[in-house]
């Protein structure tokens, strides 16, 4: 049997903290999918096509990975895909008590399932999605912020 996670989130836009999360993840499962959700509770700044081309791109050459785009709950998505793990990241206390909170609830919707937590390395712990679209909206440049294949 195939071990199968899920890698939720909005990844608007997909940066290096995402892409190190994947790296790390790559070693222990056979197939890794980055699910590309709505969050009710942010604004999407770039389109999903838009952020489906980019993480396409960046793992073109990687077969274990697959991007789709869903909606509706996570846990939903892992049964369709008979995926047993949830892929998160950790940067701080805050995020812990946030995705502790969610993976339990995932775990009692579906008791298959199991969240698996990555601590952010400390060089990377303070880029997050919203940070680096406040920086494009302001001019900035964020090309060390995302991975080579994004050009904003």
């Amino acid at each position: 049997m195939k071990k199968t996670a899920v890698f939720p989130g909005s990844f608007s836009p997909f940066t290096i903290g995402h892409q190190t999360l994947i790296d790390k993840s790559l070693p222990l499962f056979d197939r890794i999918i980055i699910a590309i959700g709505i969050n009710s509770e942010k604004n999407q700044y770039f389109s999903i096509e838009e952020r489906m081309k980019w993480i396409k791109d960046i793992y073109s050459n990687n077969s274990k990975i697959t991007v789709k785009y869903y909606d509706g709950l996570t846990v939903d998505l892992c049964k369709k895909e008979n995926a047993n793990f949830i892929i998160r990241g950790l940067r701080d206390s805050r995020d812990f008590k946030f995705e502790k909170n969610i993976a339990q609830m995932n775990h009692e919707l579906n008791n298959n399932i199991e969240t698996i937590f990555f601590v952010a390395p400390a060089n990377i712990c303070h880029i997050s999605s919203t940070i680096v679209r406040d920086i494009i909206n302001n001019g900035g440049d964020v090309s060390k912020f995302v991975p080579k294949e994004i050009n904003i």
